[in-house]
């Protein structure tokens, strides 16, 4: 089985539609994929509705987190969406998006760059606004190659020259809430160091005493040694590992199914769930 945890649909920053999303996961020779849209389940019907045979849907969501100054995300899966409580902390984080991403265009503006809330917005289109959006009208101005190279501290990296703050969840309640919802928690990309600071070990060691199931550890962002060091920090801690393209269409350059989940440790998450099910397409593997 080939499964792939963590993508985005343009329900917020990816380019595929959450149809195109699960058609393309499926041509790519994908068993089960996760739609993991940043803070919000706004594609889950769409690409339920369009479960092609043979591909199982995880339902999940990126929440964006911060503690101790430090930007970090974590990967929700099989959670209630109806989840009252989960909702309205999801809900504050999207409705500051707007004001922070103008913040961002202030910034950019007063280094130079002519960048426009207008071309944000268009880039943005009916997704929910961040980053990535601002990161695209960069490149789209080219002022940077890709949109991975925005995310630096010279331009939208954490702390950077036209970074912005935003409402963020603290980790340990989104722990507590996904948990509380029946979902599954999992820290995404612990390690990617090129978009700035990232969170101690021990921090992921206080997580992983408030309910943390696992770490995102095959990932574009970390490199080898990377891994190897949260393999066995995962290890001693008894996390859960899990290996996921971050799929954001032609947003970024990684394909779909570049990284893959153990279908064991995918077993797991499944049997850990108890707010959502996996969804399988018609003809597609049971897995619950």
């Amino acid at each position: 089985m080939r499964i792939d945890l963590h993508t985005h649909s343009t329900a917020s920053d990816g380019t595929d539609t959450p149809a195109e999303l699960v058609a393309n996961a499926a041509a790519a020779g994908l068993d089960v994929v996760a739609l993991t849209d940043h803070d919000t389940v706004g594609g889950h019907r769409q690409a339920i509705d369009a479960l092609p045979d043979g591909l199982t849907l995880v339902t999940g969501a990126e929440l964006s987190c911060r503690v101790d100054g430090v930007g970090t995300h974590l990967l929700a899966y099989l959670f209630d969406p109806a989840d009252a409580e989960l909702e309205r902390a999801r809900e504050l984080v999207r409705d500051d998006r707007v004001p922070r991403a103008r913040e961002m265009v202030r910034k950019l503006r007063a280094l130079d760059v002519p960048v426009t809330w207008e071309q944000v917005a268009r880039i943005a289109g009916d997704g929910s606004v961040g980053r990535p959006h601002v990161a695209a009208t960069l490149v789209e101005l080219g002022v940077v190659p890709t949109v991975s190279d925005a995310f630096t501290p010279d331009w939208l990296g954490n702390g950077g020259r036209a970074y912005a703050e935003k409402h963020e969840f603290d980790p340990f309640e989104a722990v507590r809430l996904v948990k509380a919802a029946g979902g599954v928690a999992v820290l995404a990309h612990p390690g990617a160091v090129k978009r700035g600071a990232v969170v101690p070990e021990s921090t992921i060691a206080a997580l992983a005493e408030a309910g943390l199931d696992g770490v995102e550890v095959d990932h574009m962002d970390h490199d080898e040694p990377t891994r190897a060091r949260l393999r066995g920090l995962a290890r001693e801690l008894g996390l859960l590992t899990t290996g996921s393209s971050d799929y954001h269409g032609t947003r970024k350059t990684v394909e779909l199914g570049a990284f893959t989940t153990d279908p064991e440790i995918y077993g797991e998450i499944t049997r850990r769930a108890t707010g959502a099910f996996p969804v399988p397409g018609a003809g597609g593997p049971g897995h619950r």
